[in-house]
């Protein structure tokens, strides 16, 4: 089963952090993927730019509006998400634990919605 785990951080947290500490987390990444890859489990993955770069569109009555910047004012923004394989929610879960951003944010676990 396909799950999607999105992963949360507060922008401006990160961006207090030491240099170092940002590249503590960077650099797990790609030891991660990598072992997750290997696994069967990693599919896809990417980071987002910062939410100050989103566009929420909506279509109303058939009129089209845009509105600059993220939807909604939430303390962690959408950082990026991973694509992950598992057998079941506890197999999915340990891998989101190893998401190198779990550590200071969140990562959000939903299974893959398959339409017959």
């Amino acid at each position: 089963m396909k799950y999607l785990c999105l992963i949360y951080d507060e922008e401006a947290k990160f961006a207090a952090m030491s240099k170092e500490d940002r590249e503590a987390i960077l650099h797990a990444y790609p030891p991660f993927i990598r072992e997750f890859s290997e696994k069967g489990n990693f599919l896809l993955g990417n980071a987002l730019q910062s939410v100050k770069t989103a566009t929420t569109v909506r279509v109303r009555e058939g009129k089209f509006s845009r509105t600059d910047g993220p939807f909604a004012e939430t303390k962690e923004q959408l950082g990026g998400f991973c694509l992950i394989e598992a057998s079941d929610l506890d197999t999915a879960l340990r891998v989101a634990a190893k998401i190198p951003s779990a550590t200071t944010g969140a990562i959000e676990v939903r299974p893959i919605q398959v339409f017959e």
